[in-house]
């Protein structure tokens, strides 16, 4: 920037002073300060905008090169992947062909495992393996009720005894 040593300074002053008169010299002088104040505040948003539009190019070649070195990783796991699913097929089908289990009577797979078959699912026979004790512990109804003997059994002991009149 320029720069103003004191005695430029106080040249500029004294020549303001002549041409300008005393009487309209102080509001140029605040007139000029808005000026500098604006021009300062101008250069200032001028050097955040650059700076943030470094920032931000930076930050752009910063993503993309992570996103290269996360594809990298993805296709090397993924060719790891396939080489070992590659190496099992090749073991299960070289298994599959010595026919370890030759005769057993199995209908499963070769190594004699039965093929699997769903549980079924009996809540009944569940309920009923449950122990009474347990049963009358935890609450649980034993047998059906109606509705009239439901009400009959959870009635408050006054109510029974009085009868409408």
């Amino acid at each position: 920037m320029i720069d103003f040593g004191f005695d430029k300074l106080a040249l500029i002053g004294a020549v303001a002073l002549i041409v300008i008169g005393p009487e309209r010299l102080p509001r140029v002088a605040r007139t000029v300060g808005h000026l500098i104040g604006k021009a300062q505040r101008y250069v200032s948003d001028v050097k955040a905008e650059v700076s943030r539009s470094i920032e931000l190019e930076e930050l752009k070649k910063m993503k993309t090169e992570m996103e290269t070195a996360a594809r990298d990783v993805g296709q090397a796991v993924q060719q790891e992947v396939d080489g070992a699913n590659q190496a099992f097929a090749q073991t299960w089908s070289d298994l599959g062909d010595n026919s370890i289990a030759g005769g057993h009577g199995y209908e499963g797979n070769a190594f004699g495992v039965p093929a699997y078959k769903r549980p079924k699912k009996n809540w009944r026979l569940k309920r009923g393996a449950m122990p009474q004790w347990y049963k009358q512990q935890q609450g649980v109804r034993r047998h059906a009720q109606s509705g009239a003997a439901r009400v009959a059994r959870y009635r408050p002991v006054g109510a029974a005894l009085r009868r409408p009149t």
